[in-house]
């Protein structure tokens, strides 16, 4: 199935925006991502197995939710990563507001 990486992913998959990736499950294709682009599956899933918090990932427009979602050949699978870090006000203003 098809599996579209995120910029920040890139730099594992040799800068490829899309991958095809087979497996029944989420935890299958984020084995076989691993399998082929070492240290990706790592980067998208905690050591208690969850999805990382600022990570979403969709099959077919739909959100999953854990890595027993079953998948088909003709999925298609996108990984969203959220965007964090910067200052607050106050760091930026130097306490003073």
């Amino acid at each position: 199935m098809k599996v579209h990486i995120p910029t920040p992913l890139r730099s594992y998959t040799g800068q490829r925006e899309t991958v095809d990736v087979a497996g029944s499950t989420l935890e299958e294709l984020l084995t076989e991502l691993d399998r082929r682009y070492p240290g990706f599956r790592f980067r998208i899933i905690n050591e208690q197995d969850k999805i990382r918090e600022h990570i979403k990932i969709f099959i077919n427009q739909d959100q999953a939710k854990d890595l027993a979602v079953p998948l088909k050949p003709s999925d298609e699978v996108q990984i969203i990563c959220a965007l964090s870090g910067g200052s607050n006000s106050d760091e930026l203003l130097g306490g003073f507001t």
